[in-house]
């Protein structure tokens, strides 16, 4: 669920991990690209982790760049 907008992208809650949040950067999306609002439920692929900071690295699913 999405949980923050930001410029650069979104932030989630990540269903069944409490203590990580994920982020969904929109690098590569293409220009008229609408960000999901506040509340949305998303789907996503992890890309990559932060350990430090227990942030996970979210691909939209249906963008390009994302395999189904």
């Amino acid at each position: 669920m999405v949980i923050g907008r930001q410029p650069f992208g979104v932030f989630l809650r990540l269903t069944g991990i409490p203590d990580a949040s994920g982020l969904a950067e929109i690098v590569g999306m293409p220009a008229d690209y609408e960000l999901p609002e506040i509340g949305a439920v998303v789907e996503g692929k992890v890309i990559g982790h932060a350990e430090h900071n227990h942030q996970v690295r979210i691909g939209m699913v249906g963008h390009k760049d994302v395999p189904e």
